[in-house]
């Protein structure tokens, strides 16, 4: 009766189980695993301008702009100006620039191919039909130019040629209400952060007290290729001193729940995706407030909006800022700014994440290659808990000593459950062995564990890295599946190899559950498969050495289904 009863339990636990995962996924915005229902897909639509007012930064709407231009009587008048599109080309971007507000509105990774499609470059920005995500700067507190006002686009050169370091594109903005915006953005060679400096002049007979405004666009749909079987974030983040590293879901902005530091005098503000993120940066010091807003269905907006003080009839101001735009590198968004390495997000576990993927990164400086920097990590992790590990083992390989005690008393008072326990605890006093003592040097090790699983989730380099033959990507499943068999088979033989518990249903549920977990691991980055069977490999053969030691000889403990 007790057996049919822990029976029906398992059952209703592993079937939560399944509800619970198709609850988690739907809670990150996919489609459940096991229960799916039909969705239905929304357009994009662009909305018109969203507030006024010196607060409201003007929503991405494509309007039909107009510049003022000097007629020979002194007068203005409005004259259509022609929206045009300009491309450049660095040794790692593909970039344009639309003259409406002289905005980036497309970036292509030229060192990153496509998921999807790998003859194809990664796309971070995009506005299309089907995407929309650019960045954008512009002027607000009256009437000046912004990001919907077509500038004027200064010839220059496109193409980053030998020899040649940088290049810079140029807009100059009509005038308005007295104000002119002259934007230069300056690309680098081999650089995914571009300089961009606004040059405010106030031709006017007034003084004008403009801000500056530096803003991300995006809609809020997950990046196409993402995994359905492990989540990772993609929305806006802020960072200041004061509060840190504050990152925002989407449905949170479009319930009101957005609670983030307001205002600071340093920091910046992002959109993070996996592997890929951008931001915008402002120097130390200059005060800014930070916004987040939903700017129309299913499109967001993050950004922050910096005065630039009083300025007189005849005089100027100028503002530089940096756009990153690029894949989460540690060591290089940490040379941008304090705090910008932080996109990549190891979550509560940052502070064993950090000093792990440091030290991966170390070992593939000395070998060259992610995939056995993987193998070398786990290697020195293991070393490093040996004693922790020999304990746990150690432990194991009494309980197994005495298993057929237990068993054989377990059959003699099968009716006699109380005693059964009475007389187990009797059996553990005696032969000196702790039932929890092979669990709890284990249990340490768990968050060292979870946080190298994050480091090798969420570092870049994996993408697209080779390892050996048939694994050319760490980033994608196993093609053939071959790791994760092996990944199976090796859960198994630690199965096997571990003391089989006293209670049947408890020992059938060892075997079940290996398998159980093994499936999602079909569906795994190859990477991180890789990580897990190597540490299965080490401590299979550690737990051998250590029972040959004890006088255990290494049992396997195969399944009695029946």
């Amino acid at each position: 009766m007790n057996d049919i009863r822990r029976t029906i339990l398992w059952v209703i636990f592993g079937f939560a189980l399944v509800l619970l995962w198709d609850k988690w996924q739907l809670h990150n915005g996919k489609q459940a695993t096991f229960f799916p229902s039909p969705t239905t897909a929304t357009a994009t639509a662009m909305a018109p301008a969203a507030g006024s007012g010196a607060a409201a930064v003007p929503a991405p709407a494509p309007v039909v702009s107009t510049a003022a231009v000097p007629t020979h009587q002194g007068e203005r008048e409005r004259t259509p100006v022609a929206r045009e599109q300009v491309e450049v080309t660095t040794d790692v971007l593909r970039l344009k620039f639309d003259s409406e507000g002289g905005s980036l509105t497309y970036a292509q990774l030229l060192k990153y191919a496509d998921m999807a499609d790998r003859s194809q470059n990664f796309v971070l920005f995009d506005e299309s039909a089907q995407r929309v995500y650019v960045a954008q700067t512009g002027l607000i507190g009256g009437n000046f130019p912004n990001h919907k006002t077509v500038m004027s686009l200064v010839p220059g050169a496109r193409e980053l040629k030998d020899g040649q370091d940088s290049l810079t594109v140029r807009f100059e903005s009509p005038e308005m209400d007295g104000v002119k915006l002259v934007k230069t953005w300056t690309i680098q060679r081999g650089a995914y952060a571009v300089a961009v400096q606004h040059e405010v002049i106030n031709t006017g007979s007034a003084s004008a007290s403009p801000q500056l405004y530096l803003q991300l666009v995006r809609d809020g749909n997950k990046p196409p290729g993402e995994s359905s079987i492990y989540s990772t974030f993609t929305g806006p983040a802020v960072y200041t001193s004061a509060k840190k590293y504050q990152k925002v879901e989407f449905k949170e902005i479009d319930s009101g729940k957005v609670d983030i530091e307001k205002s600071g005098t340093d920091g910046y503000v992002a959109m993070v995706q996996h592997y890929f993120a951008s931001a915008w940066l402002l120097a130390d010091g200059l005060p800014r407030d930070l916004f987040m807003r939903k700017v129309d269905t299913n499109l967001y907006s993050v950004g922050m909006i910096t005065p630039l003080g009083t300025l007189a009839p005849g005089t100027s101001k100028t503002l530089d800022a940096n756009l990153f735009a690029g894949p989460q590198i540690e060591k290089s968004m940490e040379s941008l700014t304090p705090g910008l390495e932080l996109v990549k997000d190891y979550g509560w576990l940052t502070i064993l994440a950090k000093p792990l993927y440091w030290l991966l990164d170390k070992i593939h400086s000395f070998l060259g290659n992610w995939g056995w920097s993987i193998v070398g990590l786990v290697l020195l992790l293991k070393i490093l808990f040996y004693w922790l590990n020999a304990k746990a083992y150690a432990s194991m390989a009494k309980m197994k000593a005495i298993n057929p005690k237990i068993v054989e008393m377990r059959e003699r008072l099968k009716d006699k459950p109380q005693q059964i326990q009475q007389e187990m605890m009797r059996i553990y006093r005696e032969e000196k062995v702790n039932p929890m003592g092979g669990c709890f040097p284990i249990v340490i090790q768990i968050p060292v564990f979870i946080a190298l699983y994050w480091v090798l989730l969420s570092s870049v380099e994996m993408r697209n890295a080779p390892w050996i033959g048939w694994i050319h990507d760490l980033s994608s499943p196993d093609p053939f599946f071959i790791l994760p068999v092996l990944m199976t088979l090796s859960s198994l033989l630690q199965t096997a190899l571990n003391p089989a518990p006293p209670d049947p249903i408890q020992a059938k549920m060892m075997w079940i559950m290996p398998l159980v977990f093994s499936v999602m691991f079909f569906f795994f980055p190859a990477g991180l498969v890789l990580y897990w069977l190597t540490n299965n490999i080490l401590s299979i053969a550690q737990q051998w050495v250590i029972n040959t030691r004890m006088g255990v000889p290494p049992q396997f403990n195969l399944p009695k289904f029946k």
